[in-house]
């Protein structure tokens, strides 16, 4: 256990912000954990435990303790001719995680390459990517229950996932700290190739041509890459902000007013409309306020040029959604994590 007084967060938060936590602890085990939670220090301030850092936006300095999981044990519980079952200790780098199973022949995470953070956020955000979320491969979720210090673990349904979204940042909120997950992963060949890049991918192959967890991956990162600034260049959260799924009258009206508008059917009902095409439609690629613009090659992305204050960043963020809501009549939310 490592614990420093007035520590910068600017360097461990991809969005490079500058601003500062009271304290800062790392932790490697759940018994180190335990002992934090029953120390006088903790008691007398409030808490955040953070992954890597890269869904977090701080609104200023954070006046409490910031934890951060060293957890990083990979286990194999069960494994059948059909499918093995993974527990990942919560401070195990997602991509690592990501391409041990691609090393193991473990499908299901593929299409989640490339996507920044850690296991233990990965159960509380729902991270998604390519038609694929992490909640279709998660069978548990273990956690540390932060007033009483008891270990709870929650089952795939009890954590209730949405759309980036859990009871963990909902009803949960800041209640409970992931310590590790438990992942089902298939040992038969199971692929999602419905979304942009990936598709094309499929429509190039002959019948004889077998598809390949390691070109899919490629494709993904290649794409990404494309799209998003890498973090230690510019600063950024990645996508800010979700992309709206909205009625289908809403989007009927829409759609005849811009036709070029991409969508995605979720349901009879329901349509997803991407978030970073309605902000560059409107008007806002590379707008800026302060040190925070909208990043050009992907407009739902709020970057740093590197001089840019939470004000900065905050101000923007509600400019974006006032804009995007006078125009469209859609009103977005932040994917990111705002910490007031």
């Amino acid at each position: 256990m490592n614990c420093i007084e007035n520590y910068p967060l600017t360097d461990i938060t991809t969005m490079h912000l500058p601003v500062k936590c009271k304290y800062f602890i790392e932790y490697e085990s759940v018994f180190e954990l335990k002992e934090i939670i029953n120390s006088e220090l903790y008691v007398q301030n409030k808490s955040l435990q953070i992954g890597g850092g890269s869904n977090l936006v701080f609104a200023g300095d954070y006046d409490g303790i910031i934890l951060h999981s060293k957890i990083k044990f990979l286990n194999i519980l069960k494994e059948t001719p059909d499918y093995v079952i993974i527990e990942a200790g919560a401070g195990i780098v997602w991509d690592d995680f990501v391409k041990f199973c691609i090393s193991k022949n473990f499908y299901g995470t593929e299409n989640l390459s490339s996507i920044p953070g850690e296991v233990g956020a990965s159960a509380v955000q729902n991270i998604g990517s390519y038609g694929v979320e992490v909640c279709e491969i998660i069978l548990q979720v273990h956690c540390l229950d932060k007033k009483t210090g008891n270990e709870t673990t929650f089952t795939n349904a009890q954590c209730q996932y949405g759309y980036r979204d859990s009871i963990f940042k909902n009803e949960y909120k800041d209640k409970y700290i992931v310590t590790s997950v438990e992942y089902k992963l298939s040992k038969q060949p199971k692929f999602t190739l419905t979304y942009g890049p990936l598709k094309h991918y499929k429509e190039s192959l002959s019948s004889d041509d077998e598809m390949s967890m390691s070109a899919i991956r490629n494709i993904i990162i290649k794409t990404r890459d494309s799209k998003l600034p890498n973090p230690m260049e510019i600063g950024s959260v990645g996508s800010f902000f979700k992309n709206p799924i909205v009625s289908r009258d809403l989007f009927d009206i829409l759609y005849r007013q811009y036709p070029s508008m991409p969508f995605y059917q979720v349901t009879d009902a329901l349509v997803k409309i991407p978030a970073g095409w309605l902000i560059e439609n409107a008007g806002l690629k590379g707008f800026k306020i302060g040190g925070a613009y909208v990043y050009e090659k992907q407009c739902l992305v709020i970057a740093n040029n590197g001089h840019a204050s939470s004000n900065d960043v905050m101000a923007l963020c509600k400019y974006i959604i006032d804009t995007v809501k006078e125009k469209y009549g859609i009103l977005l939310s932040p994917e990111a994590n705002i910490i007031l």
